[in-house]
């Protein structure tokens, strides 16, 4: 049984594996497509596919089912997050998108499904479709996330869509999503995010020259990844899918981690420490077995509180004479030096079998239980497949793919080169052991401390210049694909309207209008 418990509806407590069935594990991956824009938050490829349905004439009844949804006074299904969010986002002042729902909100409040046009089908995961969709009024385009209640009730994953749900409201990360509005229908469960017009690195790496990063391509993507995973681990949050169909791109370059439903959340307690007392001389693997408590003070020398990642940290820049030295503020370790940030939620545990076969950690398989760890191996395998276009435990078959993880060693082979720098950081995060793993007690602040990460200002991350740029989307393509569909002439070859444009039309004033969706 796990030690922490998943999101509960209030007055109950509910367990990981009371919402989970015991086996979630992703499927092999789709093809990958050729058009950018078709990017998704998860690329499981299903072989259930349920059939379209509309909203209003549904030929079977849809269960009673809502969502625990924050009220305002009128009782409204739809919440544009102005209410808790939008004053609480530094990191997306500025943004355009939140400046058009905030119009639309004041105008026609609450949000709804029919103040968006949908344009295109853009991607599917295990419990919802994701289209390209503009907010009607305005030139701003959004990825929508459309779950239909009847299917998640089904198959038992309600409670991974609420999960989620309740996730991306807690964000606030440059790399992490940014959910700027939630409603519901009668059907259908509706998250309104980022489009990232790049499509995910899985797709990006299949156009590499042999199908893999460079060395220092992979480290701009494994040092963004790295800072998402920190500040979820700060805020209690295990993400236990991290692949790269799941790390999309903006159409800036940088990064935005996707799909939060099998992810866990749990209680933490970020820890500063003394820098001088925790640094093991060496990141490997053996110096960290050897080095007894991986450098883990003692509870005297830690400093217990709720703080902000250690990028996040402001710069103490030298003032008046009058001004308090910084050791006077209490952030001066023994030696002189800066505490470093812990934010490890090392107490969590579960027992649930979930994620890609190929990412799966040992301890999953095993059946042993595992805890946030499980996020440090999948980052290994991560960083092995950027740099070698493969993952380093892939079988023949799905039962062959959890033997090696679990039976064989980790090897590199002779072609593509990388450093050695780079091998010792997967090797140490590739542990099997999960005690022994890299970071298993620091959590990324060890990380960002291994040679492999030398010349990274983590604190200017987001302002490095991305290895690759997007082609820019052309929005009105789609758009006019749109309302030719909305006009009745995009007709395929049996008569019927396109299901990635058409039928997008929503009146609430017209009963007979209806919204057409593709979902799983």
């Amino acid at each position: 049984m796990d030690s922490c418990s998943s999101i509960s509806p209030p007055g109950k407590i509910a367990k990981e594996d009371d919402q989970l069935p015991k086996s979630e594990l992703r499927v092999p991956r789709d093809p990958v497509d050729p058009n950018p824009a078709n990017h998704t938050t998860s690329t499981s490829n299903q072989t259930d596919h349920i059939p379209s349905s509309t909203i209003g004439n549904s030929p079977t009844p849809t269960p009673s089912v809502t969502w625990k949804l924050p009220r305002d006074g009128n009782d409204s299904r739809s919440n544009s997050l102005e209410s808790f969010g939008t004053n609480f986002k530094p990191h997306t002042g500025g943004d355009v998108r939140w400046d058009a729902i905030n119009r639309v909100s004041k105008v026609a409040s609450p949000i709804g499904l029919s103040h968006f046009r949908l344009l295109k089908r853009v991607g599917y995961g295990d419990i919802g479709s994701v289209y390209l969709v503009e907010l009607r009024g305005s030139d701003a385009y959004f990825a929508m996330k459309v779950m239909d209640k009847a299917s998640l009730v089904s198959r038992n994953k309600l409670q991974r869509a609420q999960t989620e749900r309740e996730i991306l409201g807690l964000l606030d990360h440059p790399f992490l999503p940014t959910l700027y509005s939630y409603f519901e229908t009668d059907k259908f469960n509706c998250l309104v995010m980022e489009f990232c017009s790049g499509g995910n690195l899985h797709a990006l790496r299949q156009k590499q020259p042999n199908k893999h990063f460079t060395e220092e391509a992979a480290r701009f993507y494994a040092s963004e990844v790295l800072l998402a995973l920190e500040y979820l681990h700060m805020l209690g949050i295990v993400y236990r899918d991290l692949k790269p169909e799941n790390v999309l791109v903006r159409d800036e370059g940088h990064i935005m981690l996707s799909d939060f439903d099998l992810s866990l959340r749990c209680s933490v307690s970020p820890t500063l420490v003394n820098s001088s007392t925790v640094r093991v001389g060496t990141n490997s693997p053996s110096a960290a077995a050897t080095s007894g408590s991986g450098g883990i003070l003692d509870d005297e020398s830690a400093v217990q509180g709720c703080i902000q990642p250690s990028y996040f940290l402001p710069r103490i820049l030298p003032g008046k004479k009058s001004r308090k030295s910084k050791s006077d503020f209490g952030l001066m370790g023994r030696g002189g030096s800066l505490p470093e940030l812990m934010a490890e939620p090392t107490n969590v545990r579960s027992m649930s079998f979930v994620g890609t076969h190929e990412y799966l950690a040992p301890e999953i398989i095993k059946g042993e239980g595992h805890g946030s760890a499980v996020d440090w191996w999948t980052f290994g395998i991560f960083l092995y497949e950027l740099l070698h276009g493969t993952t380093p435990f892939k079988g023949n078959g799905n039962r062959a793919t959890l033997h090696n993880v679990v039976g064989q060693p980790l090897r590199f082979p002779d072609s593509p080169q990388v450093s050695s720098v780079a091998r010792d950081l997967i090797k140490g995060l590739l542990m099997k052991d999960p005690n022994k793993r890299i970071a298993y007690k620091r959590g990324a602040t060890e990380i960002k401390q291994h040679p492999f990460f030398d010349g990274v200002n983590w604190a200017l991350v987001r302002s490095a210049a991305a290895p690759h740029l997007p082609e820019p989307v052309d929005f009105s393509k789609y758009a006019a694909a749109a309302t030719r569909a909305e006009r009745k002439e995009v007709p395929d070859g049996g008569g019927h309207l396109d299901h990635g444009a058409a039928n997008n039309k929503v009146d609430n004033d017209e009963p007979s209008s209806y919204v057409e969706f593709e979902y799983f």
